[in-house]
């Protein structure tokens, strides 16, 4: 069940060393599942439990539950496949000091992940505990997420794919969004046709709102049916071998109001101007910094967020961003090979409208391709 070749896997292998040499590190404690699906192919949701990837000897070496024994096994390329034993009083944290003196690792300076869902407030706390003295960790949640940045030739067929189903799915949602309809069957269409395309779950749930609720930015429990004049705001993504493409749109029902109107065209004026600054050499920070001037610019200030996307890459749950994020002071450097997501949302508050186009694109050497074949014509149905 491998999804890349030998020479890709082996590429980013040597990358990784490369990058741990530079820090001076002898090693390091993976425990992202983007990390770990991104190095060796390894493809589980539980790292809700316990588990870590250890590199610094002569091959990865995986600490991890009997459950994930044969999803190890199948999905990636790890053999040396170690378990702790679940019981009341288990603390696999012990198990790990056991794996590093098998490696020889005692004393030496081991990278460690920390900011990431894959490993707990407890189980971390336990990690050092046991550690201490015994190796000298530094901290490196930053290495791995960097050097996925960058997408190779086989990650883009990937990535490809899931735009094409992303674009996909809004045809779907479109085709249900008339008075009547229920935001789940809108919600159902879309996913259907992204497993129908060999598609996966999103690292998050997709995001609908209609009405009042058109304003959040987030999943909500509890679906609604529109009206014959209503906005429905949809966000998700096409997702192919944990690949996510994510796009962004507000679907007006019935007749626009006004400021439906007047706030798409400030919001796709600042995500064409956006896609624009999106070439290699600029900050992320840049690109963040010319979202506010056209926001300002057409006295939509106070509705914009404190945010204009991310990056896109392999994501698993609960979120499919990337830790890289359009914002005052981002600093990442943007090259060729980076996929990113770009979202202009514009929230009235008083009048309750909504506006929110956003997609995503790939920086080339000369600037930025969007990957989706919609254009950004205001959706009225």
């Amino acid at each position: 069940m491998l999804h890349f070749t030998a020479s890709e896997f082996h590429r980013r292998q040597a990358g990784l060393e490369a990058a741990l040499a530079k820090r001076h590190l002898d090693g390091i404690l993976l425990f992202a599942p983007e990390s770990h699906y991104w190095l060796t192919g390894y493809d589980t949701f539980g790292f809700c439990f316990f588990q870590c990837l250890v590199i610094g000897g002569s091959e990865p070496v995986l600490l991890t539950r009997s459950a994930d024994r044969h999803q190890a096994r199948i999905t990636s390329r790890i053999r040396d496949i170690r378990i702790w034993v679940d019981h009341e009083t288990a603390d696999p944290s012990r198990d790990l000091l056991e794996i590093l003196t098998d490696l020889g690792l005692v004393g030496k300076r081991l990278g460690i992940e920390t900011n990431t869902h894959g490993l707990t407030g407890m189980s971390c706390q336990r990690v050092y505990g046991h550690l201490e003295g015994t190796v000298h960790l530094v901290e490196a949640s930053d290495l791995v997420p960097s050097l996925r940045l960058v997408k190779s030739d086989e990650e883009m067929v990937y990535v490809r794919k899931a735009a094409a189903l992303a674009d996909d799915a809004l045809d779907a949602a479109l085709e249900c969004c008339v008075p009547g309809t229920d935001e789940g069957e809108i919600l159902a269409a879309m996913q259907s046709v992204i497993f129908r395309g060999g598609g996966d779950y999103p690292g998050n749930e997709f995001i609908i709102g209609s009405g009042e609720s058109a304003m959040l930015v987030r999943y909500a429990a509890g679906n609604r049916s529109l009206s014959a004049n209503d906005q429905l705001n949809l966000e998700w993504a096409g997702v192919y071998r944990r690949y996510h493409v994510a796009m962004m749109r507000t679907v007006v029902i019935g007749t626009p109001q006004p400021g439906h109107k007047t706030m798409h065209t400030a919001a796709t004026e600042a995500l064409l101007a956006c896609e624009e600054q999106l070439r290699p050499g600029i900050c992320m920070e840049d690109v963040y910094a010319t979202h506010c001037r056209i926001l300002e610019h057409r006295n939509m200030g106070s509705m914009r967020l404190n945010a204009c996307g991310y990056a896109l890459g392999a994501r698993f749950t609960p979120t499919w961003m990337e830790p890289q994020m359009f914002r005052a002071g981002a600093k990442t450097v943007i090259r060729p090979g980076m996929v990113f997501f770009l979202h202009m949302i514009l929230l009235d508050s008083e009048q309750q409208i909504a506006m929110c186009p956003g997609r995503t694109s790939l920086v080339t050497d000369s600037g930025s391709e969007c990957l989706s074949r919609h254009r950004l014509e205001l959706l009225i149905r």
